[in-house]
């Protein structure tokens, strides 16, 4: 691989070597390096672009890195991922896209990741997307995530998008069956003119399931950000979603919750806060010695972490 994908590599899976463990990287629409190990097999489809992935019963303390970069300008792409995830299962999943685009073409990534988390699993699911080059090209990527939780399976979802992506929708679908649990934290910051949507639904099918998704972000310059997020409470359950957003300069930010209670036993929750960043956090950290620049850089640093 190349500097520049070394380079995309190392921000969207914290990679500066090969990982341990079972892994797959796609460079450029083609594979560029796997492994498996004996309880994590890929394999790659027959019928359309994309991997599948079976993790075994009982697999503890396991990793799976599936990272995506592109660095040649004009390429796109439509990936699908499958997840298989046994029963009784611990594992952590590493996936996220990078795009260099130095070029005046258009280059775009779309990926649909599904996955399958058996019974009493726990899956610890880190995405982070990210985009560089100075071209004239744009920069667009689409990630879709459907998740499908078993009976006491546990979902934990990190996803991360604070730089360089021109327009991106991202749509998060989820059922949870009885005493599953889910938690979704979204970063997402956009700048210049960059557009970005997501979209949130979790269907809450089974007693004593559990919903907790939190989004926080930031726009600036005259960009543009538009969030929805639907609970469907269908039984006994307990649903939050929460959107937390800052604005400045020209940019625009929209949320739309929606909460939908089928059972008389749903307890659902939907919190949104949007505006700008309080003048006295600015004024307290400037009398510490900061210009204003550095002080709402140290805010928003806070604010996404």
């Amino acid at each position: 691989m190349d500097l520049i994908q070394k380079e995309l590599l190392e921000q969207v899976a914290d990679l500066h070597e090969v990982p341990a463990g079972a892994y797959n990287i796609r460079a450029n629409g083609s594979a560029a390096a796997r492994n498996t190990t004996a309880n994590i097999d890929i394999v790659s489809k027959e019928d359309k672009d994309g991997i599948d992935i079976i993790i075994k019963p009982g697999t503890k303390k396991e990793s799976v890195h599936i990272p995506v970069v592109l660095s040649q300008s004009g390429m796109t792409e439509m990936v699908y991922n499958d997840f298989y995830i046994g029963d009784d299962c611990d594992v952590t999943i590493i996936a996220g896209c990078g795009i260099h685009n130095s070029g005046n073409d258009l280059s775009k990534h779309d990926g649909l990741h599904s996955f399958y988390v058996g019974k009493n699993s726990k899956v610890r699911y880190v995405e982070k997307h990210y985009g560089s080059g100075d071209g004239k090209g744009g920069r667009v990527m689409n990630p879709e995530t459907a998740i499908h939780l078993d009976e006491n399976a546990y979902f934990y979802m990190d996803t991360v998008q604070i730089k360089g992506i021109d327009s991106t929708n991202r749509v998060t679908t989820a059922d949870l069956k009885a005493g599953a649990k889910l938690e979704i934290s979204e970063k997402l910051m956009t700048h210049g003119e960059q557009k970005a949507t997501t979209a949130f639904s979790v269907d809450l099918n089974g007693a004593g399931s559990s919903a907790n998704v939190i989004s926080r972000s930031v726009a600036r310059g005259e960009s543009i950000q538009d969030f929805h997020a639907k609970i469907s409470g269908n039984a006994a359950c307990a649903g939050h979603s929460e959107c937390d957003a800052i604005i400045m300069d020209q940019a625009k930010v929209s949320a739309t919750p929606e909460l939908e209670a089928n059972n008389i036993d749903a307890e659902l929750i939907h919190e949104a806060a949007i505006g700008k960043i309080a003048g006295e956090q600015l004024i307290k950290l400037m009398t510490l010695g900061l210009t204003e620049a550095e002080a709402e850089e140290m805010i928003i640093s806070g604010f996404l972490k």
